[in-house]
């Protein structure tokens, strides 16, 4: 987070190589991390912060015998686990066999999208990501169901024309007139003509989504406070 140097050994000239300005820390994306006193042992934060403390502190001494003592007993437990016989079975990690090499399971690699990616969080040691594809996914379906019924209005103003043109008595076609109360021409129509024709209530889908999206909304409140109460 501070500014980054290049010294020249042989003349002694100092060149900037990086500099995280105010626009350059707004264009950050936020972090999000789980709490040190909810972390469990194994977590990375939990499990390094002796070998960090002493980084921070300049020690490097210190931070390499904290490092060792790790891996040690890292060493330690896969040689108990082979004298038992125990197979480990990772619970975040798969191994490739063709690079030999592991992958975190839940790696999203994308780029961050600020238009649809609201945020991107950790539980349980899944990394996930929240979007807003949801509410448009909500929008257009609550749009189709809109254009199905005005579908459904435009035919039967159609039929009900048709029934007005056909070659019966006249004061049958005065009755059958007087019955169709439908306009003969329906435009693109807004939400609010929807409710003056009687769409008020959409699918049972929309509804659910609907309610999805306050629990989403909520959440997405709650930890926006937390987050605050937490800088404070």
């Amino acid at each position: 987070d501070g500014e980054v140097h290049i010294n020249e050994l042989k003349n002694g000239n100092a060149e900037m190589f990086w500099n995280p300005t105010g626009e350059v820390r707004r264009q950050r994306l936020k972090r999000h991390i789980v709490l040190f006193e909810e972390q469990t042992d194994f977590e990375s934060e939990r499990l390094w912060q002796h070998v960090t403390s002493a980084i921070n502190k300049g020690d490097q001494h210190k931070a390499t015998q904290e490092k060792f003592v790790l891996e040690e007993e890292q060493r330690n437990g896969a040689r108990e686990r082979r004298e038992n016989g125990t197979e480990w079975k990772p619970l975040l990690f798969r191994h490739d066999a063709t690079t030999n090499e592991w992958h975190y399971k839940y790696e999203d690699l994308r780029p961050w999208d600020p238009l649809n990616d609201i945020a991107q969080f950790e539980k349980n040691g899944i990394l996930q990501t929240m979007e807003r594809h949801l509410s448009t996914k909500m929008s257009n379906h609550k749009t189709t169901c809109i254009n199905n019924q005005i579908t459904r209005h435009k035919r039967s103003a159609t039929d009900c024309r048709r029934r007005k043109t056909s070659d019966q008595p006249s004061n049958h076609s005065q009755n059958t007139e007087s019955s169709c109360s439908t306009p003969e021409s329906v435009q693109e129509l807004s939400d609010d003509d929807g409710k003056y024709l009687g769409f008020e209530s959409l699918c049972a889908q929309c509804g659910k989504e609907m309610n999805h999206l306050k629990e989403i909304h909520s959440a997405v409140l709650s930890l926006q406070k937390a987050q605050q109460d937490i800088h404070r």
